[in-house]
């Protein structure tokens, strides 16, 4: 009976789903996607998670080897491994990080309510598979997917999602010497975190450092399981609830590392004891309590995050920044993917790179917490469209990162600039 139990539950989640069966072994289709097989490839795409895991279970002892030295010249017999892993994946560079990534949001949602988990939805300037994706992207692809323990939570507990927002811009620079530089131009990135049916509930914008991220997916993720089973007025106050304490969290933090720093904290902005050891930031008289109203709790927020803002200049993120540099350590495996894109270069530069982008991943941490997160948080509290994350997304590219889709070239071109150049310098299709 207990046998008959469990077969009949897992052919119930694999038809929720649409998880389809191979037509062959999977050993045998790992071997056919290798050797370029289009139809294997997309077969173990068809079967998600899975698919991906047979083909790295299948060349297991090349993706290890390859890890253990980074800087090896690729051979072939490497190299169409590592297509057929990005291809199953649709993810760049997926051998070290191993994460499966639906590109499909409606598969994603029938993935999400058959197995109980919130979807993680990139969205993103290219796409994840292209090594010239927007430099945010990039950046995830090194410091955090293929990062043991952030992997680990994303494979385990997440339904993985992204989408290309738009093409994204790349200037070739020539020497004229036969040496070029290669490079994106502009763009940002936002992880969305959402419910089973693609409602947002919160969203990591831009780059996080490994342990500030995990945190965020950790909060994503309870507030994912307090509204299971809630009817639209709990959740309502569940979602409200959670944003302000969320935006009052962060702001005394700002506060606390601004005063941290010798900074001057804003006249009126007291830091007081929190529940369950967290500290929490009241603001005069537009403190929040029962009496006070939803536009008055609106005001409070927006107040702290600009007030908070206008004391801290370029010398403060720095400083601040310093204080946070454990969010921002790399692990191995990001170090290892790091000695891959750069062979050549010596052991000393090596370190002083290393060190330097670390510093950089740590002001973005901060930065993008304090500034954005706080707006995020206002938006999705005061925003009667904050279920519509079509809205929503277009909101955060139109207002946050200020690339809005009304601007073809992304703030890149100005037709009252004069540049000496025919047309601008311009070139069209």
């Amino acid at each position: 009976m207990k046998t008959f139990r469990f077969l009949s539950l897992l052919l119930l989640v694999l038809v929720s789903a649409q998880i389809s069966f191979a037509t062959e072994p999977v050993e045998a289709l790992a071997r056919k996607a290798v050797s370029g097989n289009t139809a294997a490839i997309e077969e173990l795409r068809a079967l998600g998670p899975a698919g991906l895991e047979a083909l790295r279970t299948q060349y297991a002892d090349e993706i290890k080897a390859h890890i253990a030295n980074p800087t090896a010249a690729p051979d072939e017999q490497w190299q169409r491994i590592t297509a057929a892993l990005d291809a199953v994946a649709q993810q760049k560079n997926s051998y070290i990080a191993g994460l499966y990534w639906y590109t499909d949001l409606d598969a994603a949602k029938k993935a999400s309510q058959a197995l109980g988990k919130p979807i993680l939805s990139l969205r993103l300037l290219g796409k994840l598979t292209d090594e010239f994706s927007c430099a945010n992207s990039r950046f995830f692809r090194t410091v955090l997917y293929p990062n043991d323990e952030v992997s680990a939570v994303l494979r385990d507990r997440f339904v993985l999602h992204w989408r290309s927002e738009r093409p994204v811009p790349t200037v070739t620079i020539d020497f004229g010497d036969g040496r070029k530089l290669e490079r994106t131009l502009t763009g940002n990135s936002i992880h969305y975190i959402l419910d089973s049916q693609a409602r947002p509930l919160d969203a990591l914008p831009g780059l996080y450092g490994p342990k500030a991220f995990l945190r965020g997916l950790t909060n994503a993720e309870k507030l994912f399981q307090s509204l299971t089973g809630k009817n639209e007025e709990e959740r309502h106050l569940l979602l409200n609830g959670y944003y302000a304490v969320q935006h009052n969290r962060i702001s005394a933090a700002w506060a606390i590392d601004t005063n941290e720093i010798g900074g001057k904290i804003p006249a009126g902005f007291k830091i007081v004891p929190g529940q369950n050891g967290t500290d929490a930031l009241v603001v005069s008289q537009l403190a929040v309590t029962k009496a006070i109203t939803e536009t008055s709790i609106l005001m409070a927020m927006n107040v702290v995050t600009e007030q908070l803002g206008k004391v801290t200049d370029e010398a403060a993120w720095k400083k601040i920044a310093e204080l946070h540099a454990d969010n921002a350590i790399l692990d191995s495996r990001a170090i290892t993917l790091i000695k891959y894109q750069n062979p050549s270069i010596s052991e000393d530069d090596f370190k002083r790179l290393v060190n330097k982008f670390q510093g950089l991943v740590a002001l973005d941490t901060v930065r993008n917490e304090y500034l954005m997160h706080t707006k995020l948080y206002t938006w999705l509290r005061m925003d009667p469209a904050r279920g519509d994350l079509e809205k929503l997304n277009q909101k955060v590219y139109d207002s946050l990162f200020m690339t809005p889709q009304s601007d073809p070239w992304l703030g890149l071109f100005s037709a009252d600039l004069y540049t000496a150049l025919d047309n601008g310098g311009v070139v069209k299709p």
